[in-house]
């Protein structure tokens, strides 16, 4: 999988060129094998595998989606050790489908794209890598995800701090935790995971909680031999499985998108999960969420509430003022000493691509296009962008399923654009700009009647208060609208509007 060795100088030529080796990179490749398309790579710029399950490796790091669900369709695994796969297990996986289905070949590891720029002389994508490796295709297909980037915290001092400074999206397992005073800046998806499996390793732990979230039971529970043999000699009892499993959670987009007031089953059960993992009232009361259920992120987890009520477990609910070289400073003016700063704060979902990355036509940049929010036609297409497939874009996040279903309709969607293309000898493609707008429009006004946005601030939302992360609606209804690709919906391009708050001096 390293770098081809022929390629020196000069651009390689491509039919198709996929940035990202995770599940999106992964199905991409799978599928245009499948279409007879052979002249493609994959660039990855992480050293294995996997995506964000190669680069995640933080003590406690799982899936919160059913592992029968949170795999290929055609792919089942009749191996999963558990309900919900564990890191290692879905990058195992993710490494096994990729030399199963021969895109070893194909793929590039430790390959950073360092900038993609639409050129209509040739109609063809240049990209451009940090190695210097130049690859010409006038299809690229973005599988980076929004799960990519990690955001680090605006925090004054952050820079200055002496000890050891450890994002949750890049552990350091060298680290040494065991008697040392941690603090740990965040209470999301992974801070729950992480808490619990580092607690009984330092001498105190530190818990700055922003906003408490609701975390609810986690139906985990190891998966008996017996199962095992029966989806390996039965495939058909695991295709059960995921498809109770799809409809159950497919069910609670019920709740999310049509009548919020449904998610109050869902405090009642965190509420529930909080007072049998915490005896304590007072500490009870600091992590009730004061805003409803769904409007950020619900997390599940049966060991994180315990796991606060260890005696060398200190949550700390006062805001951060700022951090110094040897501890972290509180809006009281009380300073914590601490050696080890575990940064568990998300990632740069509303902005995944840096500005410069990728340019269409006319030099527009991408988040020029995005000044005012991230959109795309049905997650895929952006006006300006031409033969660019986004995977995993605007509004195709998930808050109650699996985001590999999402994939495998987007690239069934793009395997169709693809073939039109062919069809209609067309070797160009944009969406059309009045279409795109359309779009958004209506996706806008769904989430506006949605449960995330009841108010509460999440990493769903931009610094403009728009929902750009998540689909307003259950994930049958994507499969509907994308089981075709609607050519009238494209056209060949017509001139860049630039939009003037950016435009050149």
């Amino acid at each position: 999988m390293a770098g081809d060795p022929g390629v020196t100088s000069g651009a390689q030529d491509l039919e198709v060129l996929i940035v990202g080796a995770g599940f999106g990179g992964i199905l991409a490749g799978i599928k245009l094998k499948e279409a007879g398309i052979e002249n493609f790579l994959i660039l990855e710029k992480d050293a294995g595998v996997g995506g964000t399950w190669w680069a995640n490796t933080y003590p406690g790091c799982a899936c919160d989606v059913q592992s029968h669900l949170y795999s290929f369709s055609f792919e089942p695994n009749p191996d999963w050790s558990h309900m919900f796969g564990r890191q290692d297990e879905i990058r195992h996986y993710l490494e096994r489908c990729a030399e199963k289905y021969g895109l070893t070949p194909h793929i590039r590891l430790s390959t950073e794209v360092a900038a993609a720029e639409w050129r209509q002389a040739g109609n063809r994508w240049h990209v451009r890598t940090g190695d210097g490796r130049k690859y010409e295709a006038p299809v690229l297909i973005s599988a980076a995800g929004g799960l990519s980037r990690p955001a680090y915290p605006d925090i004054a001092g952050l820079e200055q701090f002496r000890g050891k400074i450890i994002h949750s999206a890049r552990w350091n397992s060298e680290v040494e935790l065991a008697g040392r005073r941690v603090a740990v800046i965040g209470t999301g998806a992974s801070a729950i995971q992480i808490v619990p499996e580092i607690a009984p390793q330092a001498s105190q732990l530190f818990l700055f909680q922003r906003t408490p979230p609701w975390v609810i039971p986690r139906p985990d529970r190891k998966i008996t031999r017996a199962e095992k043999w029966l989806y390996g000699r039965l495939p058909f009892t695991q295709k059960l499985v995921r498809w109770l499993l799809y409809w159950r959670l497919e069910a609670r987009a019920t709740a999310f998108v049509l009548f919020p007031r449904m998610t109050r089953f869902v405090e009642w059960l965190g509420r529930w999960n909080i007072s049998r993992g915490i005896p304590d009232p007072g500490l009870r009361l600091k992590v009730v969420p004061s805003f409803p259920a769904g409007c950020k992120r619900v997390l599940l987890s049966d060991d994180y509430y315990p796991a606060l009520t260890r005696q060398n477990v200190h949550l700390v609910t006062r805001k951060i003022r700022e951090i110094t070289a040897d501890g972290i400073v509180t809006s009281d003016g009380v300073e914590t000493p601490v050696d080890v700063l575990v940064l568990c704060t998300g990632f740069q979902a509303t902005h995944p691509f840096p500005e410069g990355l990728i340019k269409g036509r006319q030099g527009l940049d991408l988040t020029q296009r995005w000044r005012d929010g991230m959109e795309a036609y049905k997650g895929m297409s952006v006006s300006g962008f031409p033969n660019l497939f986004i995977l995993n874009g605007p509004n195709t996040g998930l808050g109650h399923n699996s985001v590999v279903f999402m994939l495998e309709a987007e690239m069934r969607y793009i395997v169709d654009a693809l073939k039109k293309m062919k069809e209609e000898g067309m070797p160009v493609l944009e969406i059309r700009r009045g279409v795109e707008l359309a779009y958004n429009k209506k996706i806008q006004k769904r989430l506006s009647r949605t449960v995330w946005a009841s108010g509460c601030k999440s990493w769903y939302l931009d610094e403009n208060g728009k929902n750009t992360t998540l689909w307003p609606g259950f994930t049958v209804e994507y499969w509907f609208r994308t089981r075709r690709f609607r050519l009238e919906d494209y056209i060949n391009p017509e001139p860049v509007e630039i939009p003037q708050s950016r435009r050149a001096a």
